[in-house]
């Protein structure tokens, strides 16, 4: 079952489609919300593997991040200051108990349980990233990523310069480089329905910011970990054996804190919650289940 939720955001209000599964009495038990990574190709629909897995034990949703899914998007600036009021509003609207979080939406996750203590009994976070392609790339921001955003922005050259780097070729090598660890999983309909999230109008206004590092909600390992450690809630971390290393790094890093639970599957890369939903979702579900 799914919903259209509409969240009021500085400079105009943005609607959000959601899927929801399981038990819906919000009043007793809680509600797991699902996050799905912030990422060019990226929807609440990488999420439905585990949506349909933990669904049959507890209350879960799922949902779209404004400036990404399969919807037309208004033109905006997307900034982490918008992106975290969404966040507030949208967990609140769905009666989040509870966070499952991938990649960037992990560090929002972090953010949001340390500007609302109490909200949240449970965070698992999946291959959790802080910083975007682009600034990892170069191993920090750069002043001429603001000329890229422009560029990208633009009404005329933007959308050429956004076809040129998202088409469908590009995505299955980004993919088989960083996200599947199977060569053969993104193809037929999977590439598709990846392409489909970068031809919706709009999506290279947020596309572009988290390419560019615009959407990084810190920066800087320190501060990443000191989200996680002033989050004062329970943290199970999962990530793959096969993650990027630069990227696996940030994860293991967060191993040194006292309320994280780290657990590494053998197979898997950024988007291991997508390709292997079973063994995220048979460590997830006790660990969520209290």
């Amino acid at each position: 079952m799914g919903r259209v939720i509409t969240v009021a955001l500085p400079g105009g209000p943005v609607e959000s489609e959601t899927d929801e599964a399981g038990h819906h009495d919000t009043a007793t038990g809680g509600r797991v919300v699902l996050l799905p990574a912030l990422s060019s190709i990226s929807t609440r629909g990488e999420m439905r593997p585990l949506l349909e897995r933990l669904g049959p034990r507890l209350n879960v949703a799922s949902l779209d991040w404004p400036g990404f899914g399969t919807r037309a998007k208004p033109r905006r600036d997307w900034t982490p200051a918008l992106l975290s009021a969404f966040l507030d509003r949208a967990l609140d609207d769905l009666g989040a108990t509870a966070v499952v979080a991938a990649g960037h939406a992990a560090t929002y996750a972090l953010d949001y349980a340390v500007r609302h203590p109490g909200r949240l009994s449970r965070l698992v976070l999946v291959a959790p990233t802080w910083r975007g392609p682009l600034p990892t790339m170069m191993k920090g921001p750069r002043p001429w990523f603001a000329r890229i955003r422009a560029a990208v922005d633009a009404p005329l050259i933007g959308p050429l310069l956004y076809r040129l780097n998202l088409s469908g070729p590009v995505i299955a090598r980004m993919a088989r480089q960083h996200v599947y660890s199977d060569p053969g999983w993104l193809v037929g309909p999977r590439l598709a329905e990846k392409y489909q999230v970068t031809a919706a109008a709009g999506a290279r206004h947020g596309s572009v910011r988290f390419v560019t590092g615009a959407l990084d909600r810190v920066d800087s390992r320190d501060a990443f970990l000191d989200l996680a450690r002033r989050a004062s809630v329970p943290l199970l971390v999962i990530f793959g054996d096969e993650t990027p290393p630069r990227s696996r790094a940030e994860m293991e890093a967060l191993s040194a804190l006292p309320n994280v639970e780290l657990r590494r599957l053998p197979k898997g890369r950024l988007g291991v919650h997508e390709e292997f939903p079973d063994a995220v979702a048979a460590l997830a579900l006790p660990f969520l289940s209290g």
